[in-house]
């Protein structure tokens, strides 16, 4: 939780030597405060003023990055219950099992699944985050084995999943430096999988059984050094997995409850062929308030829906989701082929895109830049008027891309035809207010 400039005061020396740049000590805290300044310009502040600025600096859910290089996933870092009270930062990693109890060629195989999986959504392209292997087989040589093969066949982040210390010793060997989540630790094994996570620096999911527990393991775990930490409550119903995500969430930004700071885990444990579960149950998760799923299912049905839900929820609400502004074409355009305008809302683009594919009319797609707003927004706000969509059509230089000088404006627009009219020069046509109406109106108006 921040601290106040008169809070920050009380740490500081209270000498008033103007060594800060600052010309008194409360002046230097409230410029702190404001993080206008770093506590490195202080040269007197002791080392105990300095770890209490930093335990109070903390953010009250750390961002966990799990992964190296491009394929480095980060989870957590969350500052807010609700969306609409800022935004989410970090969306909810998904990661999809791989057992090693499967043989090589069964290992190669849904290694290359995972990879080749992805999904295309206004724009967006959307893959599988990380795998997680697990020791189904209790056994260290065939895990190693395991991971051998998923290290030759893939490059992302990775969840080591044994309870066993000296299987995941024996793992972190081969692939520390990927930086994988080990999981997890227990109330057995806590001090050992902390060693792990200290030496070689990687992060560590802890589990146990409700919010109490894990608070009381999170508190030892931080105690003996370990720093990167993902719970795990362990819940054993959706309900209860509803109630505890929650708790977890609210006591770290409400309370600062240092313990819950850190981002969940939560694998889910659907029953065979119940695809509906699965997606239930992930998309609770990823509501409220999991950083990291791992699935089971490699289905597209299943994944589908999930990676949507994920999508809309993680979209920032202050910032739109956006296409190019410029000149799009759909099939073979020529001199004659129709223009339409539109603006650069994703949501808008890619809704207008197929029905003008749809139409097996050759057209032109002119997009304009609205800052991310929809027809009807962006002109009540002024951010698609005829001086803006002229201006966009010379920049483009569109008289030198068709020679019939005829532009279609969206219907629900029409107001704005006599003065773009003016403002382009161009014979301004009203298309039709849906998209659904354009097939139609491109084969009968258009001519």
């Amino acid at each position: 939780m921040a601290l106040s400039g008169l809070e920050i005061y009380k740490l500081l020396p209270k000498t008033n030597c103007k060594k800060c740049g600052s010309p008194t000590c409360l002046a230097f805290a409230m410029k702190l405060a404001m993080k206008k300044a770093s506590l490195d310009d202080c040269p007197d502040v002791t080392e105990e003023a300095k770890k209490a600025l930093d335990q109070a600096s903390r953010p009250p859910i750390a961002t966990i990055v799990i992964g190296a290089g491009d394929n480095r996933i980060e989870i957590g870092g969350e500052t807010v219950l609700f969306r609409h009270e800022k935004t989410f930062y970090h969306q909810t990693a998904i990661a999809i099992s791989v057992d090693d109890t499967l043989s090589v060629s069964e290992i190669d195989r849904r290694v290359k699944n995972i990879e080749e999986m992805s999904f295309e959504r206004v724009g967006q392209h959307i893959t599988i985050d990380m795998i997680a292997l697990v020791n189904k087989t209790g056994s260290s040589e065939k895990f190693t084995a395991a991971l051998e093969r998923v290290l030759q066949n893939s490059t992302k982040a990775m969840v080591l999943v044994s309870d066993d210390v000296k299987v995941i010793e024996e793992a972190l060997k081969k692939c520390a430096e990927e930086k994988p989540l080990i999981y997890a630790a227990t109330g057995s094994n806590l001090k050992d999988m902390c060693r792990l996570s200290k030496d070689y620096k990687v992060p560590l999911a802890i589990k146990a059984k409700g919010p109490d527990e894990l608070g009381k393991l999170s508190q030892e775990a931080a105690s003996l050094g370990a720093e990167e930490l993902v719970l795990d409550p362990l819940p054993e119903t959706l309900n209860q997995a509803l109630n505890d995500f929650t708790q977890i969430r609210r006591a770290s930004l409400k309370k600062n409850y240092r313990p819950f700071g850190y981002p969940i885990v939560s694998f889910i444990k659907a029953e065979d062929e119940d695809k509906y579960g699965s997606v239930r149950d992930a998309s609770v998760y990823i509501t409220k308030y999991a950083g990291l799923i791992v699935l089971d299912s490699l289905d597209r049905e299943v994944l589908l829906p999930i990676v949507t839900l994920r999508q809309n929820i993680y979209t920032d609400p202050q910032k739109p989701v956006t296409v190019e502004p410029k000149l799009y074409s759909f099939g073979a355009v020529d001199k004659n082929s129709p223009v339409m305008v539109t603006t650069n809302f994703s949501l808008t683009f890619y809704t207008v895109s197929p029905e003008i594919e749809a139409s097996k009319l050759p057209a032109y797609l002119l997009v304009t830049d609205s800052e991310g707003m929809s027809v009807l927004t962006a002109w009540a706000a002024e951010k698609f008027t005829p001086e803006i969509i002229a201006d966009t059509m010379k920049k483009l230089e569109l008289e030198n891309v068709v020679s019939h000088k005829k532009i279609i404006i969206p219907g629900y627009v029409s107001v704005l035809s006599g003065k773009l009219e003016d403002a382009s020069g161009w014979n301004v046509m009203v298309g039709p207010k849906e998209a659904s109406a354009i097939p139609k109106y491109l084969k009968e108006v258009w001519k």
